[in-house]
């Protein structure tokens, strides 16, 4: 059997070049080197001084890059979007309706979901083209896996190598920052993981408050070690451990989750044993290794050290360049429009959806487009030169999926295990998802049901919690009802244990309307694996008995895996009712780091603890335990 190995003289070079800049991957192989890591095919992992890799801020990178609570909705991480067991993307396949905003329509794109839109009051608002349905982001999720070695990020490479602190607007990292300045653009996104108006401010409150990995179970076994430890750490202690105090910034989330980034290096697939002499391939995918040259695939997928890209922008002529600018949105040159980053091929095969816009969804037909794009008439006008016929057979064709599916593949990727493995998320948890009851609902205006929007976890110590509801625009302006009950309904009719003050509807009369219940959830108001049952009353001249109402949601509240947090821990002072006195008796006891001030869940009097009483203290003030 014919072997060709693949030699790069540049390969050397690379690493030399690495020194100078005082970029180091010694703490990554420190911690890969339990899983038997190999770094024989790829070159050192580029780390910017400016942010030297160290074990605290890599488990610090990990917890956030996986924890819901990063977001306002308190229900999408980073990790929702990037999942190791498929390729570093996202598993959900979403629908944009592209710029015509018309879904079913040649310019669509099938891409990640996002949030519910929100206001800068994180209460639910109509989307034109979503409505109060998941918003879809407009280009599908790229991998984070192997990242570290791009010199931008993102398909259109706005993420650049210099990163600039959003809350600072100063230079923090010089050269090499690609995965930092990545990091903070989900985040306050009104899209993927925010709301309008989201500040990091904002974000560094709901973390100081908020216990590490809640909403989690599963978790791995190098971050569970650390969040079990004594004394329990909360995230000020975590930045403190990897920062030196416990200042939380934009800046230092950027950093930790950098710092985690940088050690999902997949490189050990049976290809790279096969480099190091270790194994052979299949005659088949030895074939397809072998015409992917005269294919023109390894010009911009073979290179840079075997990390399988280029990094460079190509216009492939898949669509239209009017249907997304790319790179040239970024540029501003026109010469740009229509190009975008070519992405890895390590583990591509692991990917639900492919190309920038999700347009193929199997390997096979985007081998088939390469064979066939080069054909279309009249070419795009800033089609890459490259993009000729690949001139292969079906035969060849499946050859070269086999070799990127059996190959290329690192095991550790496809089965999440260290450094890929993940915590089960709270959107994975079936049975802690709210559950709508048909048979309760009360047609009105419309001929439709009120509908319930329910996004947020039932997390005990949730003070953000809320429930949403969307009616016919003919509403706007009434007064809905939230009613609550601890007993099924019967015969689709619920007996409220109480009913909470009215909210407005709120949107166009033209199209829907829309409300938004608060209900935090303090500490003993429920228990862990309680039930409840609401529905929403609208008045509506146009239903029996005047008035419309939703189906029936029922509501499961839980703890997280670390314990519930105490009950009616506001009540400082134990008189039965939420008082000043309560505020200023708990103030004495934290200042004077009594454990009687420790409130929060996690070992030791800290930071969040006096956000996390200050909240309940606030939401029940006035009311009695």
């Amino acid at each position: 059997m014919h072997r060709e190995r693949f030699t790069d003289p540049g390969r050397r070079r690379g690493r030399a070049m690495a020194r100078p800049l005082g970029w180091s991957v010694a703490a990554i192989a420190a911690v890969l080197a339990s899983t038997g890591a190999s770094v024989l095919a790829l070159p050192a992992v580029p780390v910017p001084p400016e942010n030297p890799m160290t074990e605290p801020k890599r488990v610090l990178g990990k917890i956030l890059f996986w924890d819901e609570q990063l977001s306002p909705s308190l229900n999408m991480s980073c990790g929702t979007c990037h999942q190791p067991g498929i390729g570093g993307s996202d598993p959900r396949l979403a629908v944009n309706p592209g710029p015509d905003n018309l879904v079913s329509t040649p310019d669509d794109r099938v891409t990640s979901f996002g949030v519910i839109r929100s206001d800068a009051s994180n209460e639910y608002i109509i989307d034109p083209v979503f409505g109060l349905n998941r918003q879809a982001t407009p280009r599908s999720a790229n991998s984070t896996i192997n990242a570290a070695y791009a010199p931008s990020l993102f398909w259109d490479g706005r993420a650049t190598s210099q990163f600039i602190d959003p809350e600072t607007g100063q230079i923090a990292i010089v050269s090499g920052g690609a995965l930092e300045s990545q990091a903070v653009g989900p985040i306050v996104s009104a899209v993927e993981m925010g709301h309008e108006g989201l500040n990091w401010t904002q974000v560094r409150e709901r973390l100081m408050r908020s216990q590490p990995l809640a909403l989690s179970s599963n978790i791995p076994a190098d971050v569970q070690a650390v969040l079990n430890a004594s004394p329990k750490p909360d995230y000020p202690e975590l930045f403190r451990r990897a920062f030196g105090d416990t200042d939380i910034t934009a800046k230092r989330i950027a950093f930790a989750i950098a710092t985690y980034e940088r050690t999902l290096i997949a490189d050990q697939t049976l290809f790279d044993r096969y480099q190091a002499g270790t194994a052979t391939l299949t005659q088949q995918q030895q074939q397809g290794f072998n015409v992917m040259p005269g294919a023109n695939c390894t010009t911009c997928h073979f290179a840079n050290n075997l990390v399988w890209t280029d990094h460079s922008f190509r216009n492939v002529g898949l669509r239209p360049d009017a249907e997304d600018r790319g790179r040239g949105a970024i540029t501003g040159n026109p010469a740009d429009d229509g190009k975008f980053k070519v992405p890895t091929l390590r583990n591509v095969a692991l990917k639900k959806t492919f190309m920038h816009n999700g347009q193929f969804t199997t390997l096979a037909q985007v081998m088939n487009f390469y064979a066939q794009a080069p054909l279309v008439n009249p070419a795009p006008p800033n089609r890459d030169p490259l993009m000729r016929n690949t001139g292969l057979s079906a035969a060849n064709q499946a050859a070269v999926v086999t070799f990127l599916t059996q190959a290329l593949v690192d095991p550790r990727v496809a089965n999440q295990t260290f450094p890929f493995d993940r915590p089960t998320l709270y959107i994975d948890r079936a049975a802690l998802q709210p559950v709508l009851i048909p048979g309760g609902a009360v047609i009105g205006t419309g001929g439709v049901a009120s509908r319930f929007i329910a996004d947020s976890p039932a997390l005990i110590g949730n003070l953000d919690y809320r429930l949403g509801l969307e009616t016919p625009g003919a509403l706007v302006g009434a007064q809905a009802m939230l009613i609550v009950a601890s007993q099924a309904p019967v015969g689709g009719v619920l007996t409220p244990d109480k009913v909470l003050p009215p909210v407005i509807v709120k949107g166009s009369l033209s199209t829907a309307g829309t409300a938004t219940v608060k209900m935090p959830i303090r500490p003993g108001t429920y228990a862990d694996g309680q039930e409840i049952y609401v529905q929403w009353i609208i008045p509506d001249a146009n239903a029996p008995g005047g008035e419309t109402r939703s189906d029936i949601l029922k509501v499961k509240f839980f703890c997280s895996s670390f314990g519930c947090p105490p009950s009616c821990p506001a009540d400082f002072s134990h008189d039965g009712q939420i008082m000043v006195n309560d505020l200023f008796a708990y103030l004495d006891a934290w200042f004077a780091v009594e454990s009687s001030a420790d409130i929060d869940g996690m070992v030791g009097v800290g930071v969040s603890d006096l956000f996390y009483f200050l909240d309940l203290w606030f939401a029940g003030f006035g009311t009695s335990c």
